[in-house]
């Protein structure tokens, strides 16, 4: 494992040709960073979005910097179960192979609202819709050798507690953070018991996690004139932000279960390394038990034979 002063990035990569990736969420930000880097290591690279313009506008700015990228844009609404499914079936006429599965797509603090499956809509795009997604393709991973999924959570995090009495925030106060920190904190509880779960039936598909720290991109479009200032500040580029993922995504030698983050002053920024969750994200009783209301609440049961 690298030390904390050593800059691991994209020259560390090497060829990823003849395996297929799915990035959720990769029209901007991190998750087109994520896309344009592994495409341009030869990758088949998924760009899987709910606007399809703008999965298109980044096909085109990836192909217009590599002619020979692979890159095909496919529709995702997570905040959308009916849509997560046609997705996954629609994937599975397509390809035969899944390596990398990378679940970044997601919504941070907006007014409170819901999905069309009645989910408070962090929780339901952040958590929910990567549960079901990544359950809708377990099969297909687990029959590809090699394989991995990325979850990509938050240092907000650390500020979640989920209140398994009130998920949809219908009896409380709105906490715009706090709603997202939960959903940070749900990635993380689904990467640990998933990760588990699969070392538990000896499949050899690996689950990690990242954090991009401190990132300007599009996810904060709704925090306000404050964010924005102190983005300007802060705020790493996505060239870095997408680091922690990519690193948790090809790294060789990694076990699973693993969190990378940047390794600079609070993991605000820097060159990715592993990175710890605080102990609440560990805690396996609360992971089980939101495994058991995912499962309920999308009507997605995990199988974890190895037949596709």
């Amino acid at each position: 494992m690298m030390m904390k002063n050593e800059k691991w990035n994209t020259e560390n990569i090497l060829s990823q040709k003849g395996r297929i990736v799915i990035v959720t969420g990769s029209s901007s930000g991190i998750g087109y960073e994520t896309a344009r880097v592994l495409a341009n290591k030869q990758a088949s690279v998924i760009i899987a979005v709910r606007n399809l313009e703008k999965g298109n506008k980044a096909l085109a700015k990836i192909i217009q910097q590599n002619k020979d990228a692979d890159v095909r844009v496919m529709e995702l609404d997570l905040a959308n179960l009916a849509s997560v499914k046609n997705f996954a079936e629609n994937f599975q006429k397509n390809y035969s192979r899944l390596d990398l599965l990378i679940n970044n797509a997601g919504v941070m603090i907006p007014p409170y609202s819901k999905t069309t499956d009645g989910f408070e809509l962090q929780f339901g795009t952040n958590h929910l819709g990567h549960f079901a997604l990544t359950g809708q393709l377990l099969k297909l991973l687990i029959s590809t050798q090699g394989s991995r999924i990325v979850n990509v959570s938050s240092g907000a995090h650390n500020f979640g507690k989920i209140d398994f009495d009130d998920l949809n925030w219908e009896k409380r106060n709105y906490a715009q953070w706090t709603a997202y920190g939960d959903s940070k904190l749900a990635n993380l509880y689904f990467t640990y018991e998933l990760d588990r779960k699969l070392k538990e039936q000896g499949i050899n598909t690996l689950v990690n996690a990242s954090h991009p720290g401190w990132t300007a991109t599009e996810l904060q479009r709704t925090a306000g004139d404050v964010m924005k200032y102190l983005n300007g500040i802060f705020a790493q580029d996505i060239t870095m932000g997408a680091l922690p993922t990519l690193r948790a995504a090809i790294e060789e030698g990694l076990k699973g279960s693993e969190y990378f983050g940047p390794n600079g002053f609070m993991e605000i920024g820097g060159y990715p390394v592993k990175v710890e969750s605080n102990p609440l994200s560990k805690d396996r009783a609360i992971a089980q038990k939101l495994w058991v209301v995912s499962e309920k609440l999308t009507s997605v049961k995990f199988e974890f034979n190895q037949q596709v």
